[in-house]
């Protein structure tokens, strides 16, 4: 056994006997002495063996990575380091056991570690063992214990629905499971726990919550897994502002509990339009300004192509105006914008330096001065600023500028790192059209309830009709989104409709939920939010494969056990499944 961890020692400890455990860290020689730096999953301790200390033989097999007990008495560090918490002090070894010995590993087990992230992933085992790594999962088991801790007081109850459930797709792909007993039928792991929480309501739980397992076989990026967890909350017998003032509450406890942090509430709400008009995204980040500006107007009549051509196609042209910028971008750096805004789907990116109230631009000469000051007009330019401008389809516009809004809030300051700005992006229309599809989606998911005021108008008018829909947003990202649900058939129905859900794939796919809402339910709503996405935000990463302990690559591959992974032909032979030809074999 041991008595203290490794970072527990401190000055008003000096002079007493303990014994550590942990793996060495590093080993300096100095050949009068020999310093350990003995490491566990809460910090560095630094063990000591003085000259006269017969351990000192010992210690010349010992290398890095082996893991050791060592008993001794604190003492004062003659040379103290103020960049450790235990830099006060140090354990002249009395009692040293090896108790396991360790290979040469193959990445440097320290947080500036040169080590590749496949590698990193190859041998998680050895990159869990990295400080920066340890505080990341216990910042994520503070979270959830926080969590958890609001949610019991709140008087909600714990549940676990099921993982081997039905297909239902409508969204990402679904990952299935084939059945053993069942030939030739498949299980779907969930996308996340939606129906099943929504039954509960019908069961009379008025009050349930559920740190979820969700899957979704869909294309990742940095922050986002085919395998992610959900913080998952559902109410009975209540209406959107309770949803919306308990999701605030909670966000405030654990801020409050983990980073020590007050915040505000109520938070602010955008409408979602208010949100698209200004930000070009329905996660803004509200942490500056750079509003996008319509600019549309100014060019009704333009004899330039591009923006004439942009207009009569049904496109926008839009502008954000970069103050006091102007002479600190070159034409690269400019062109660097342009690339970037192409990531997005835009043509071109065109751009305005303002000198002595005029634009200054290659394609300025084609602009009538009328044009050319209702631009300056519009987007309130003056001498020194630099205008961004993109001409194309309002999708693309928006998404263009939204992501060089954000790229120029970052490289200039533009915000607090360390602020919150949580807000509520509300009134989500409850449908959008695809023109390739030539159908309706629902822009959150098919269960949204729909205002009452708009109820009438579902089928008639489904891009006018608006939901009881609701995103919390910060620092530009989605933290968790969630709406007051459907709660009668014939509203249920009625969607399914819209959505080209006919009559028989309704019964097929949700007649369980059709028969439950047919007996009686309550009006009802929650919130979903991605613990994964907490956890990135308040430990600062941007890589969602820091904050989970044993994570996949992009192309959702599992380079430490190396899944996914064929199977036996017995195995296949059992679920009645054939072998397919792989792509090398086509």
């Amino acid at each position: 056994m041991y008595t203290h961890h490794n970072n527990a020692l401190r000055a008003e400890d000096i002079g007493k006997t303990v014994k550590l455990k942990g793996f060495v860290a590093k080993k300096r020689d100095l050949g009068n002495l020999v310093f350990i730096d003995l490491r566990d999953q809460e910090g560095i301790t630094q063990l000591a063996f003085y000259k006269d200390n017969d351990l000192r033989s010992i210690t010349t097999g010992i290398k890095n990575e082996y893991v050791l007990e060592a008993e001794g008495v604190v003492r004062e560090r003659s040379s103290k380091n103020p960049d450790l918490e235990t830099g006060d002090i140090e354990v002249d070894v009395t009692s040293l056991r090896v108790l396991n010995t360790a290979k040469q590993t193959p990445m440097l087990i320290q947080d500036d570690t040169d080590a590749l992230e496949d590698t990193r992933l190859k041998y998680r085992y050895l990159d869990l063992r990295r400080p920066y790594l340890k505080k990341m999962m216990k910042l994520r088991h503070d979270i959830t214990a926080a969590t958890r801790e609001f949610l019991n007081k709140e008087n909600f109850l714990e549940f676990e629905t099921p993982i081997l459930t039905k297909s239902t797709p409508e969204g990402a792909r679904d990952y299935i499971v084939p059945s053993r007993i069942h030939k030739q039928s498949f299980y779907a792991l969930p996308q996340s726990p939606q129906l099943f929480k929504q039954l509960l309501m019908v069961s009379g739980f008025e009050r349930y919550y559920q740190i979820a397992r969700c899957f979704r076989d869909e294309d990742l990026r940095s922050d986002r897994q085919p395998e992610f967890t959900q913080i998952d909350i559902e109410m009975g017998f209540i209406d959107q502002e309770a949803v919306l003032d308990i999701s605030e509450r909670l966000m405030a406890h654990i801020l409050k509990t983990v980073k020590g942090v007050e915040i505000k509430t109520p938070f602010p709400r955008l409408d979602y339009h208010e949100a698209l008009r200004d930000y070009g995204t329905d996660k803004p980040d509200t942490r500056f300004g750079l509003k996008l500006k319509d600019v549309g107007g100014v060019f009704e009549k333009t004899g330039f192509k591009v923006f004439q051509n942009a207009l009569e196609n049904g496109g926008s042209i839009q502008a954000i105006n970069v103050k006091k910028a102007a002479d600190e971008y070159s034409r690269k750096e400019l062109d660097r914008f342009e690339q970037e805004a192409k990531k997005y789907g835009a043509k071109g990116l065109a751009h305005f330096k303002i000198e002595e109230g005029a634009l200054k631009s290659p394609i300025a000469k084609f602009l009538s001065e009328e044009e050319a000051q209702g631009l300056l007009d519009k987007t309130n330019a003056q001498d020194g600023d630099l205008l961004l401008v993109v001409a194309d389809k309002p999708s693309v516009v928006r998404a263009a500028l939204a992501h060089l809004r954000n790229l120029l809030g970052k490289e200039r300051n533009l915000y607090d790192q360390d602020a919150y700005d949580f807000t509520w992006v509300v009134n989500w229309p409850m449908f959008e059209y695809d023109e390739e599809d030539g159908r309706y989606y629902s822009l959150h998911h098919p269960f949204t309830r729909t205002r009452d005021e708009d109820k009438s108008r579902i089928r008639e008018a489904p891009c006018e009709v608006l939901a009881y829909g609701y995103d919390l947003v910060v620092k530009g990202q989605e933290l968790g989104g969630g709406s007051m649900r459907i709660h009668e058939g014939s509203m249920q129905e009625a969607v399914f409709d819209v959505l080209g859900i006919d009559a028989k794939k309704q019964r097929e796919r949700f007649g369980f939920l059709l028969d439950a809402l047919a007996y009686g339910t309550p009006p009802h709503g929650g919130i979903a939010f991605g613990l994964d996405r907490i956890v990135m935000i308040l430990g600062g990463t941007d890589n969602i494969r820091d904050v989970i302990a044993f994570p996949k690559t992009a192309s959702a591959h599992c380079l430490l056990t190396d899944a996914p992974s064929a199977v036996d032909d017995a195995q296949l032979d059992e679920l009645g499944l054939k072998r397919g030809k792989t792509d090398d074999e086509k």
